[in-house]
């Protein structure tokens, strides 16, 4: 039996967008959560992010020159939460010389609730 049955379509178009928050970019979704560096926002707040470099919309690309004029994502801030800790050992041997230093990063997680494009 070959898979998928004929006549059966399993490919379903989903919308997504690549946008570029606090300096990094992300591929989002409907209803996708993910953890961007700090923003400045309440938690339960909405934020809006206009840097959209591409949109797929069933299919229909449109590539941003530099961004896509008109798009826009909205996003509802859940929490602001730390990385995990990095460690940073510096040593140099015979010398009596080290040194250690730790640092956990600010996130914050975000739930994307609408795309416009």
């Amino acid at each position: 039996m070959r898979y998928p049955p004929d006549g059966v379509n399993i490919k379903s178009e989903i919308m997504y967008a690549i946008v570029e928050i606090a300096g990094q970019q992300f591929k989002v979704e409907k209803d996708k959560k993910l953890f961007v560096h700090h923003l400045d926002a309440e938690e339960g707040a909405s934020v809006d992010f206009d840097k959209v470099l591409l949109v797929d919309n069933d299919g229909k690309v449109a590539v941003g020159t530099p961004t896509v004029k008109g798009a826009k994502i909205t996003a509802k801030v859940l929490e602001h939460v730390k990385g995990e800790k990095v460690i940073v050992f510096k040593k140099k041997r015979r010398k009596g010389y080290q040194k250690m230093n730790g640092h956990r990063q600010q996130f914050t997680q975000i739930q994307v609730e609408t795309i416009v494009g």
